[in-house]
């Protein structure tokens, strides 16, 4: 359900407000890199699309369009679901109404394929969704049960939502109701008139023949009334009931939901719809007439599912990227040459390297809520990676990076989701300077001479400690996905003799990430961030005699973590006598200056 549509609310005493509906996220050999004359400072990765982590062939392939799908021949209902729909049927046998009940869509489609599904949508014959929810809740009264709140989603043809649907909570589940409808467009108008029509009719004006199917809860019986729904679920094709391009003119949205559920099955476009989806035409209208939150919610949903990315190459090879991604006018450097390929390509090696580790990669034992997050965002991560050093001046002639731009403005997801890419993108170049120290014996001098100042002294041998405590602090829960990014990036692996093939590399960049993951864990640094600091600024107040802060107790506060980490052991009375000492170190010095003038 896209966000930001009109809620009526009509709530009883003690009501509650139906909750939007949300997908779960999902994550998955490592293509050869090369480099590029066309965006200098870059290594780009072959654009090159492949799917080895789930069929081992390309989408599309004869091998895949010949393969069968199994499909049930019938719904099994579960113990609550035959609750709900008797409580239904009873609403209509009280009241005599004479409604046929079919459950539409995602529903019947997933439950045919073997999998439970709690997106229950109820298709209505002879009145509305609104009407019908009135009803349930007149019998509930009559049989002395709560009655529910009723929400009311209102249609709005101007950003493609032509439906107007009811929900209420049945047994504690969440039901949309709708009428069956018929839509018939006058000649230049992007609006249909909307009528009460047969379960023939709202069959063939959906979005895909796969969700076209309904469930007859009156007859027990599947319904399959475009007569290729079935068929087309056991072939694994995606097909529109009716002509593509009508289809995605009268809803350019469904252009986009065709490729998520094409991801989501692994199933194949037809080459009719694929066809429509690179008209000209059809691209003009998905980024004009389909608000930026509903395209953003169906990229959110392929990335949050479990092929996001063979939807992003469908995307690329439909023409769609820049249509989708839409880019700030003036960027700089400006957009180069196949920005979408090597974009994709970068999104599939992230996917695959991911994928090798295992889910370990992200925040293993923590909140799987984190887990997806952290899943989703590298992935968005992954997919930028081209443009982490394009910029665009903004209203205030502030520079902002352009990744930022696509994700608050083209896609318009969470502002922090913007921020936090950006910081992955930032932490993950300081992780190439950190995966060289922490993988060789480099000399640490030059990096122990930046840690260090007059009044700080560094033991070489917890420079490394620092520097990847520093930066474990600023990306907190994130540095496994910025040291992901970052070996992702890493370009040694071009040189390596080693390294031979694609598999090679993808093996060369998993070890080095499982070393180096290794040795920041063995620092006792995960959770660093959570490092209560040894003094706090009243304490370093109190140690200077000086009675306000400012920029010089921010300095020392920054000194004393430095100090911190380095004696991960050291205790507060430890780490005052070191500010003591250091401070009267330096004034000596200065006194001894003074005096040689």
């Amino acid at each position: 359900m896209p966000p930001r549509l009109l809620l009526l609310l009509l709530l009883p005493r003690g009501g509650l407000l139906p909750p939007l509906r949300r997908r779960s996220p999902a994550l998955s050999p490592l293509l050869r890199r090369i480099p590029s004359n066309k965006a200098p400072g870059y290594f780009f990765l072959s654009p090159v699309c492949a799917f080895s982590g789930y069929s081992g062939m390309a989408a599309g392939s004869p091998e895949q369009q010949q393969r069968s799908v199994v499909v049930r021949e019938t719904v099994e209902l579960t113990e609550k679901e035959e609750q709900i729909f008797r409580r239904l049927l009873d609403v209509v046998r009280h009241f005599g109404l004479g409604t046929q009940l079919r459950v539409a869509g995602g529903w019947v489609r997933d439950k045919l394929l073997g999998k439970d599904s709690a997106d229950i949508d109820i298709a209505l014959d002879n009145m509305t969704g609104q009407n019908f929810c009135e009803k349930v809740n007149e019998y509930l009264e009559l049989i002395g049960e709560e009655q529910k709140g009723i929400g009311v989603i209102q249609c709005n043809p101007d950003q493609s939502k032509h439906l107007e649907t009811a929900r209420m909570l049945i047994l504690d589940i969440w039901i949309d109701f709708v009428n069956l409808r018929s839509e018939t467009y006058a000649e230049n108008s992007r609006i249909p008139t909307m009528e009460v029509g047969t379960a023939k009719e709202d069959a063939h004006r959906r979005d895909l023949t796969i969700n076209s199917l309904f469930f007859n809860i009156n007859n027990n019986s599947v319904e399959d009334l475009t007569g290729r729904g079935i068929e087309d679920l056991k072939k694994g094709l995606i097909v529109t009931p009716l002509p593509a391009k009508a289809t995605f003119l009268d809803d350019p949205l469904r252009v986009l939901r065709a490729i998520r559920f094409a991801a989501r099955f692994n199933f194949t476009l037809a080459e009719d719809l694929k066809e429509a989806a690179s008209d000209e035409r059809v691209k003009s209208e998905l980024g004009s007439k389909i608000s930026r939150e509903r395209i953003g919610h169906e990229i959110d949903l392929m990335m949050s599912d479990k092929h996001p990315v063979k939807a992003m190459c469908d995307i690329r090879d439909l023409g769609l990227f820049y249509v989708v991604f839409s880019f700030p006018e003036n960027s700089t450097p400006p957009v180069f040459d196949k920005c979408d390929w090597q974009c994709v390509s970068h999104i599939e090696a992230a996917w695959n390297l991911a994928y090798s580790i295992g889910s370990s990669v992200f925040s293993s034992g923590s909140d799987p809520k984190l887990q997806d997050e952290q899943r989703r965002l590298y992935l968005y991560s992954a997919l930028f990676i081209p443009l982490r050093n394009m910029f665009y001046l903004d209203k205030r002639s502030k520079r902002v990076p352009v990744s930022s731009y696509i994700i608050k403005h083209s896609l318009k997801l969470k502002a922090s989701d913007a921020e936090t890419v950006v910081n992955i993108h930032a932490a993950s170049e300081k992780f190439a300077e950190l995966v060289l120290l922490l993988e060789s014996s480099v000399d640490v001098r030059t990096l122990k001479e930046k840690l260090e100042d007059e009044y700080l002294e560094i033991p070489t041998d917890s420079v490394k400690r620092v520097c990847a405590g520093l930066i474990l602090r600023e990306i907190k829960d994130f540095w496994r996905v910025a040291l992901l990014v970052s070996i992702l990036s890493y370009p040694e692996a071009e040189n390596a003799a080693d390294i031979h093939n694609k598999q090679d590399e993808l093996h060369w960049r998993k070890e080095k990430y499982i070393r180096v993951e290794r040795a920041i864990t063995d620092l006792d640094l995960d959770g660093v961030w959570k490092l209560k600091p040894v003094l706090d600024g009243k304490s370093i107040m109190g140690v200077m005699q000086v009675k306000s802060g400012g920029p010089l107790v921010g300095t020392w506060q920054q000194r004393a973590l430095k100090w911190q980490l380095a004696h991960p052991n050291g205790t507060m009375d430890e780490c005052i006598e070191w500010m003591k000492q250091s401070q009267s170190k330096r004034q000596k010095v200065e006194s001894s200056t003074r005096m040689a003038f």
